[in-house]
């Protein structure tokens, strides 16, 4: 006990000592505070309250520090004396296992690289500045740019980056013997070896576990991180889901609820457009990869298998680029209008348990179905403010697409299933109110011959 309170009462002196120092030293450092009779004149005399104020400053850090430093002394001196009381009552127990027992590490959050795949867009910047700029943590978030198409000055704007990118480049920039029908698709299949390629090498060569794509032209909200670290876990927790996605097919600026940024469902249509998948996804994946048209295939049932994506009302990336091989197709109608988020939601805090399969199922039909079912000339006559949800029902192919039409959503299935629908169920905002567009509760399951 003596000797505890010799070692308490030495470490105290000890610190006194040295912060008593430390002092002396921060008076007395040349030039540090010059008098107002000395050479330097009056103009030196003005500076004396801010040089005060510095060393004031400098002194509570290095004080600050210090404190910190007898606080961690006291730690481990209270950690041993634990170890040496431990040992007497459990001789046997090894010393590691103390330590470890005593303090344990917290746990490693998952590192998710983000694949951007480039060709020849020099704008790719533009993607490359906002993931970068939002982006929490370097060691977690690294960013991987696969770049095809063998392009000079796309090249060099990504070489720009330095180290806080890697560059990987495709090597098979050869044609592709592609059917003479298909002629004009040439760049479908061009992308489709790329994202092969690529995917493999984040997966097979660097051996993640997860990964976000991204194309090159894409734009990524604030909170686009944050939303795909809180999301993960369900996606490896739960087998009814298949990838994570930023996006939302029908979410142009009308047709959302901007204030309900923190809304999240379950999709059964693929959206893509800045999404996670998992490693075990790729095992599945690549030995059937086709040789074009990748996204469009990724929703046939035979990949879907029953499984869903989740989406966020607001969409966490936009796209920039009309420029490519589908030559503006949808660009002009639809994609130009996407929302981008632009406030953070702190999803890594929020209860997402929700989202489970049977639960969501649970509300979300109950919320759907329970909505009363009107026609769409009251809704298209109604400022619908003071309202709550409402459903339009829909009883075919053709009458589907004739509702999604005149209210302005995208009308094409893949597959049967509608963009951004889940159970045949389209969620979105119409003048003011929530509207489900859906089939009858009946409902038992998509027509692949709807399209």
């Amino acid at each position: 006990m003596l000797k505890k309170t010799s070692l308490a009462l030495g470490g105290a002196a000890l610190f006194l000592a040295w912060n008593g120092l430390l002092l002396l030293f921060l008076w007395s450092r040349p030039g540090s505070l010059p008098s107002p009779q000395s050479p330097e004149g009056a103009g030196a005399s003005r500076l004396l309250p801010a040089q005060l104020l510095q060393l004031a400053q400098d002194a509570e850090s290095e004080l600050r520090l210090q404190r910190e430093l007898l606080l961690q002394i006291q730690r481990f001196s209270r950690l041993q004396q634990q170890q040496k009381n431990h040992q007497k009552n459990h001789p046997k127990t090894p010393i590691f296992f103390q330590i470890l027992s005593a303090t344990p590490a917290p746990p490693e959050l998952p590192v998710i690289p983000v694949l951007v795949l480039a060709c020849d867009r020099s704008s790719v910047r533009r993607c490359l500045d906002k993931i970068l700029r939002y982006r929490p943590s370097e060691r977690r978030f690294p960013v991987i740019v696969s770049q095809d198409c063998g392009h000079a000055e796309t090249a060099k704007v990504i070489a720009s980056y330095g180290p806080a990118v890697a560059h990987i480049r495709q090597p098979d920039l050869s044609d592709i013997a592609v059917p003479p029908e298909h002629r004009k698709f040439q760049g479908y299949y061009k992308i489709s070896r790329h994202y092969r390629w690529a995917l493999g090498q984040v997966f097979r060569t660097f051996r993640y576990r997860a990964a976000i794509v991204v194309e090159d032209d894409l734009e990524v909200a604030p909170d686009f991180f944050e939303y795909f670290q809180a999301v993960l876990p369900l996606l490896q927790r739960d087998p009814s889901l298949w990838c994570i996605s930023a996006w939302n097919d029908n979410g142009k600026e009308a047709m959302v609820d901007a204030g309900r940024a923190e809304l999240l469902y379950r999709t059964d249509f693929f959206p893509g457009l800045g999404w996670l998948l998992l490693a075990e996804l790729w095992d599945e994946l690549e030995p059937k990869w086709p040789p074009a048209f990748w996204d469009d295939w990724m929703r046939q049932p035979e990949q879907r298998r029953g499984r869903s994506c989740v989406r966020p009302e607001v969409s966490r990336t936009m796209t920039f680029g009309r420029k490519g091989v589908s030559h503006g197709q949808f660009f002009d109608q639809y994609l130009k209008y996407i929302k981008l988020n632009d406030r953070f939601v702190p999803f890594t805090q929020l209860d997402l348990s929700y989202l489970k399969k049977e639960e969501y199922e649970r509300f979300f039909l109950q919320q759907v179905y329970s909505a009363p079912e009107i026609k769409l000339e009251e809704l298209q006559k109604d400022s619908g403010r003071d309202l709550g949800p409402v459903r339009l029902q829909y009883r075919g192919r053709d009458s589907f697409k004739a509702l999604a039409k005149a209210l302005g959503l995208m009308d094409d299935l893949k597959s049967g299933v509608p963009r951004a629908g889940y159970r045949g169920i389209v969620s979105f905002v119409c003048r003011g109110r929530r509207v489900f567009l859906a089939p009858p509760s009946d409902w038992t399951g998509y027509d692949p011959s709807w399209s």
